[in-house]
């Protein structure tokens, strides 16, 4: 590990595999994810809250609860990543569904129209958060009842914001993404290199 490096406050395998394809070095402080008390972050929606606050206020709350915790070990201080992704349909946020029923759905939703995607980053160190935010707009084509049963019993979409991975087997229902599809996958990668370059982090 070197002086460079920061850290990622994330269990997703596609943030790290984003990170590695830009170069950057870093090492996990995962947070407890759940409902209730023993999750690091409350990741529910506040009343009227607007999609777009919504995910910027998640992604620093992620970055500034693994702060502490660095903090708390005494460990190297680095700046730490966070992020947040949603889908919103409608105006609704669309986070991971809680069950089969729940993704098809979701998908329900999404078949044969456009929807967007939002992916906050933000990265604390010491006294400073600073955030980014990257928004998407995804056009699915309309699916029958069956493809969607099909797609669910894969088990892709669970633990998916909207119930699908742009970059699993849902590619196949894509007609046009205007956007990042970095930051649909859940790290836009151009704002999080101008991010960690202002904390000085070198990004190739």
């Amino acid at each position: 590990m070197n002086d460079r490096a920061i850290y990622l406050a994330s269990r997703s395998p596609r943030r790290r595999e984003l990170l590695r394809q830009i170069g950057v070095t870093f090492e996990l402080i995962p947070l407890r994810e759940g409902a209730g008390r023993s999750a690091d972050v409350d990741e529910t929606p506040h009343a009227g809250e607007r999609a777009d606050n919504y995910v910027l206020r998640v992604a620093g709350d992620k970055a500034l609860a693994a702060a502490r915790i660095v903090a708390a070990r005494r460990i190297i201080p680095r700046p730490v990543l966070a992020a947040d992704t949603t889908v919103v349909c409608d105006d609704e946020i669309l986070g991971k569904p809680a069950n089969a029923d729940d993704a098809v759905v979701m998908l329900g939703r999404l078949a044969g129209r456009m929807h967007r995607v939002l992916t906050a980053i933000a990265v604390a160190s010491e006294d400073r958060l600073e955030t980014r935010a990257s928004e998407s707009q995804v056009w699915f084509r309309t699916l029958d009842a069956a493809e969607i049963r099909r797609y669910v019993a894969t088990g892709e979409p669970y633990d998916k914001a909207g119930a699908y991975a742009v970059q699993g087997q849902a590619a196949a229902f894509i007609t046009r993404i205007d956007g990042s599809y970095s930051g649909i996958m859940g790290l836009p990668l151009a704002e999080t290199a101008e991010l960690l370059r202002s904390y000085g982090i070198v990004v190739p």
